[in-house]
């Protein structure tokens, strides 16, 4: 009878304990194998762009602004040839819904053109990242690879090219002139060097050849755009191979959303000393280049 009492007081002991164990997860308690942050822990994902498809790269650009680009078009000698010139070539692409683009290549008497035009869809594949994010991105790299100079103020020059009276460097030479002894004039300033006009800018690119050392210089450098898409910017480089004719590229990219758009136009004269006028080209490619931006907004 002993023996009987003291297993089944055991058993009364075990079952109190079992109860305690499990009794956490009645009252609303957490139990020692939930984790704590997967109730508040939410995913955000980010907008997508505004764009999901792109135009066709070969028909985007008119033939009147073809006419303007392209000036040899007009001398071709028969209409098939210039139905095909006015058509393009597609370029390469792997996915015409994130890259397509389209080239022109036209030979005059006076010159040779080429124009490409490319669009470039950006997609973010990281759900926390736009895709506007992404192209801005995209975008900073493109224009940081183009090393653009830094800008040149035109208040820092008067219309004749030389500096303003209140430029640091014609300050210092005033201050320098008033401390000579009275009656000696100041040295006469070196003539300009005849290379001076055409120099370029660190990275390479023409300072134009208009007037590269004043203000319409100035404006001429390759340089960041305003009132072009979400963020644009210029680039102009002049280059020759040996005995040929200089070659102007002029290079105008923004961005629009989520879309990246390239226009490269170049001009290579057929006259061996002949330099393509770099406001003329950087004029007719930033007009193509408001003409593509307007038709994306639409």
């Amino acid at each position: 009878m002993q023996r009987k009492a003291y297993v089944t007081g055991v058993a009364a002991l075990l079952a109190a304990l079992l109860a305690g164990c499990t009794g956490g997860s009645d009252d609303g308690g957490t139990t020692d194998d939930a984790n704590p942050g997967d109730a508040g822990t939410a995913t955000v994902t980010a907008e997508p762009g505004r764009y999901q498809t792109l135009p066709e790269a070969c028909g985007v650009v008119d033939q009147d602004t073809l006419d303007s680009l392209l000036p040899g078009i007009r001398e071709l000698p028969d209409e098939e040839q210039r139905d095909k010139a006015y058509e393009g070539t597609p370029t390469l692409t792997f996915d015409t819904d994130r890259k397509v683009g389209c080239r022109w290549k036209v030979e005059s008497t006076e010159a040779t053109d080429h124009l490409l035009v490319d669009f470039e869809r950006v997609v973010s594949y990281d759900k926390t990242v736009s895709d506007d994010s992404e192209a801005e991105r995209l975008f900073a790299t493109q224009q940081e690879a183009a090393d653009l100079p830094e800008p040149v103020s035109s208040s820092s020059v008067d219309p004749s090219g030389s500096p303003s009276s209140s430029s640091p460097s014609a300050s210092s030479s005033s201050s320098t002139s008033t401390s000579t002894p009275s009656g000696s004039p100041s040295p006469p300033s070196s003539p300009s060097s005849p290379s001076s006009s055409t120099s370029t800018s660190p990275s390479g690119s023409a300072s134009g050849s208009a007037s590269p050392d004043g203000a319409a210089g100035a404006e001429l450098q390759p340089r960041i755009l305003e009132d072009l898409g979400d963020e644009a910017f210029l680039d102009d480089a002049l280059s020759s191979s040996g005995s040929t004719a200089e070659q102007r590229t002029v290079t105008v990219a923004f961005r629009t959303s989520n879309v990246i758009v390239r226009i490269v136009y170049e001009e290579q004269p057929a006259t061996v000393g002949t330099v393509p006028d770099s406001e003329e080209l950087q004029d007719r490619a930033q007009k193509l280049a408001a003409q593509l931006a307007d038709e994306l907004a639409e």
